[in-house]
């Protein structure tokens, strides 16, 4: 996913952002579907290699594609929404290894039998995608305003006829539309240049919080005297909720203070985690960092795809975005580090030290991003 992002991003900024995204997919499914059919540790993470390649290009294209298409007062809802439905994947994978990796399906391992329904459901959202638009905002940008002028043109008559009243008058910004092509060297220049380390800094830390605990609940809850069942079943029940809880303040808190409020909630929520044995309170404080994580999750991939130009936006996501993917690869060991030496507080002091930077770094220096038209912002 770090190669995929950094280096394949920038095909939604030349091809398109409905064009890539369909790409992608195809390439993930396919990939995916070959894994299936392998019979070695080689061969199978070549292809989980290949797939995650497309996953880190669709990331990215998918907080591309939604910032642009959706208007500047509904942009954190959306978001918050899309992150549900992504995180309804962790029951839904849940139960399908639950009903099939135990089992053989047509002589053939249960294991994949779940991975050709993950690559099948892929092609069923490229299906899907046949009825989504081009962005428009990336068609003016391209010199296609006809084009682009269509396609707006039927979304305020869907509007329209969705509402019964008439749509306020459209909000000119001067020289809003640049009919120009961007690179990435333009991210390191003013008025970019402070975003982008921004950003970078931002990403390298974050998944210490995220990750480290989404991905180690199991092992956390047991360390804290919780078993396997129970920690399983939070885990299933907890993760779609936050998003859902999220869409309420979405747009009424600037994006900015989200970020630096749910990075401080999973830090603070956490060393009080691990000071708990009571089952209680382990449980409501774990539910408390996975609503943090939720709402660190959607605010800082509709944040940082709000603080760049449409001519460069996919590959500047996918930039500073890779940075989260390249610390992940270390997460684990670190967590494993602090686990192993210093039991659940001192994994918690070490996240919590790694989200007061992300709190520093944002409060600090992000711009203020709700509620404002995408082209305001990025000027």
């Amino acid at each position: 996913m770090f190669i995929g992002t950094i280096l394949f991003s920038q095909l939604s900024d030349w091809f398109g952002r409905r064009t890539t995204f369909t790409f992608a997919l195809l390439w993930y499914s396919a990939a995916t579907l070959a894994m299936a059919c392998q019979s070695t540790p080689l061969g199978l993470d070549i292809c989980r290699f290949i797939a995650g390649l497309g996953i880190g290009v669709e990331f990215v294209t998918i907080d591309t594609y939604l910032s642009e298409l959706t208007p500047k007062d509904r942009r954190g809802a959306a978001f918050a929404f899309s992150q549900f439905i992504h995180f309804l994947a962790y029951p839904a994978v849940a139960f399908l290894a639950w009903l099939f990796v135990s089992t053989t399906t047509f002589g053939y391992d249960g294991w994949r039998t779940v991975t050709v329904l993950g690559a099948l459901g892929a092609v069923v959202v490229w299906v899907i995608r046949l009825g989504l638009p081009e962005s428009p905002r990336w068609l003016a940008g391209r010199g296609r305003l006809e084009e682009a002028n269509v396609m707006i043109s039927e979304m305020e008559r869907r509007v329209v006829a969705e509402t019964g009243r008439p749509l306020p008058p459209p909000l000119i910004l001067r020289g809003e539309v640049e009919v120009e092509r961007g690179s990435l060297s333009e991210i390191f220049r003013p008025p970019y240049r402070g975003r982008t380390v921004m950003m970078i800094l931002f990403n390298l830390l974050q998944t210490m919080g995220y990750y480290g605990f989404a991905s180690w609940v199991p092992t956390l809850l047991l360390a804290q005297g919780i078993t396997v069942t129970k920690s399983l079943q939070y885990t299933f029940i907890v993760a779609p909720v936050g998003p859902m809880v999220a869409q309420l303040i979405a747009d009424r808190v600037d994006r900015k203070w989200q970020v630096a409020a749910a990075a401080f909630g999973i830090g603070a929520f956490g060393l009080a985690f691990s000071q708990q044995s009571a089952g209680a309170l382990i449980i409501a404080l774990g539910i408390l960092i996975q609503l943090s994580n939720s709402t660190l999750s959607y605010s800082f991939h509709a944040y940082q795809a709000e603080l760049y130009p449409t001519r460069i936006r996919a590959r500047a996501v996918g930039f500073v975005y890779s940075w989260s993917r390249f610390s992940t690869i270390f997460v684990g060991f670190i967590i494993a580090f602090f686990l192993r030496n210093f039991g659940t507080t001192g994994v918690f002091v070490f996240i919590a030290g790694a989200m007061a930077v992300v709190v520093g770094i944002i409060s600090v220096f992000g711009p203020h991003t709700s509620r404002r038209r995408l082209e305001e912002i990025s000027r």
